[in-house]
């Protein structure tokens, strides 16, 4: 019988609340600038940032460490996430949706039975993935500019973004305290922000406006996530919970500044 006391829900509760919010704010940052901008932000790390550190406070730093090393593999998987999407979207929202997501969950299944813990292998995974997606999407694929279109989110959307984003966050903690922290580092990088920014883009401006904005949030999602978890992995049990979160934060800027340069160039 697993010990899910009191202390164990307050931390599921506080999770799913701080999970919500924060994700909420980046939503609303994101439609304030637009859909490059937005695509951009939308790639920040959010749903990893509030899992590690609930799953570094409600079990151990380390803990927390041990969850953040799959998730640059996993990242490299969401871009074959946004891959598919790419590649099949114009025959269908719902299609290319499900296709991708059927994709993301057999890739990270054949993570999770292979056992695989291993953070030099994790890294490796993600860097290859991340130039076949790259390239895949910059050689083979016809993606038009789209920038300047803003996205017209509705209170609606956005409050449901913050809802399931909360869920899976805490979702994430709870899978981390039941079944080990790797594969709740998995679940915290579920591409939910993905799913619904593609959705509400496809329908407020159309399939190849949604196709811009996912090429966008390809680059700025695998990058600046995938380098989080690195830094997570080593500074938070280095510097503690808070402080090394902080810390990863502070260096997030390092990869935004680059991902956002790419990101520029692509959409001159």
């Amino acid at each position: 019988m697993f010990d899910l006391d009191w202390s164990v829900w307050s931390n599921l509760i506080r999770s799913f609340l701080v999970g919500a919010t924060w994700v909420t704010l980046v939503t609303v940052i994101a439609e304030k600038f637009g859909s490059k901008i937005g695509g951009f932000i939308g790639g920040l790390p959010s749903t990893i940032v509030v899992a590690l550190l609930f799953i570094g406070l409600g079990q151990s730093a380390e803990e927390s460490a041990r969850a953040a090393v799959m998730i640059p593999l996993v990242m490299g998987v969401n871009g074959i996430f946004i891959l598919i999407y790419l590649a099949t979207v114009r025959n269908g929202l719902f299609k290319a949706l499900g296709l991708a997501l059927l994709a993301w969950a057999l890739l990270n299944t054949i993570i999770v039975v292979t056992h695989v813990e291993n953070l030099v292998f994790s890294i490796l995974g993600w860097l290859i993935l991340m130039v076949i997606s790259y390239t895949v999407s910059e050689k083979f694929m016809s993606i038009g500019s789209r920038g300047g279109v803003r996205v017209a989110y509705t209170w609606v959307q956005i409050l449901l973004r913050g809802l399931i984003s909360g869920f899976i966050i805490s979702l994430a903690v709870l899978v981390s305290r039941l079944a080990g922290p790797v594969i709740g580092g998995i679940f915290s990088t579920f591409p939910v922000i993905f799913m619904s920014t593609l959705a509400i883009t496809y329908f407020t401006g159309g399939v190849e406006f949604s196709r811009a904005v996912a090429k966008t949030l390809m680059l700025s999602g695998m990058i600046n996530v995938g380098f989080y978890a690195i830094c997570a992995h080593f500074l938070i049990p280095e510097l503690g919970v808070w402080l090394g979160t902080l810390a990863c934060l502070i260096l997030s800027i390092i990869s935004a500044a680059a991902s956002y340069r790419i990101i520029r160039a692509q959409t001159k």
